[in-house]
């Protein structure tokens, strides 16, 4: 049931809804959340949701640039890790969001905004790899073929979870095998 109605900024009432949605999708998933559970965790009305967001892929766009946010802030607690030990981390981290993984890669192929988000966060992605690599002394021919490898690595680890000693071993081998 919504909340009793105060006055309350823009932004904290948005915030609020992507953080009840982002909650929601990773629990629950994207499929067998409605609209109406994402209002009734954030005490809006489903009317309010749309005064916000344009729909549900929307909302599901802000509700991921949310837990990015949010996973992004941590990063910080891996300078100074070796570069495989980051990399096992960064699929901790998206493992523990896989719902919201499969939910991309299923509708970046039919959603235009989601593709549009997908298309950056590789973008992203890559580049912050590909910097990795070069701090890392990886000659430049060779960066832009081990990011390849090491996005699909990640990929693979994702859609095919193995135990953390062998994630460590499949991204030594691709981080490290060309040197």
């Amino acid at each position: 049931m919504p909340r009793n109605r105060r006055p309350r900024d823009r932004e904290e009432k948005s915030a609020e809804i992507v953080a009840s949605a982002a909650a929601l999708f990773t629990e629950v998933g994207y499929e067998k959340t409605s609209l109406t559970s994402v209002a009734s965790a954030a005490g809006v009305t489903t009317n309010t949701i749309y005064w916000y967001f344009e729909s549900k892929e929307a909302l599901l766009v802000a509700a991921l640039d949310h837990v990015l946010a949010d996973a992004m802030g941590s990063v910080d607690e891996q300078d100074g890790t070796p570069w495989v030990d980051r990399l096992v981390w960064v699929v901790d981290r998206l493992q523990q969001q896989a719902k919201l993984v499969t939910t991309v890669h299923a509708l970046a192929a039919t959603s235009p905004i989601v593709e549009s988000w997908h298309d950056g966060f590789h973008a992203v992605t890559n580049e912050i790899l590909a910097e990795g690599l070069r701090h890392s002394g990886v000659p430049e021919e060779q960066v832009l073929p081990m990011t390849r490898l090491g996005v699909f690595a990640i990929e693979g680890l994702l859609m095919h979870p193995l135990p953390e000693p062998e994630q460590r071993a499949v991204l030594s081998l691709v981080m490290n095998g060309a040197r």
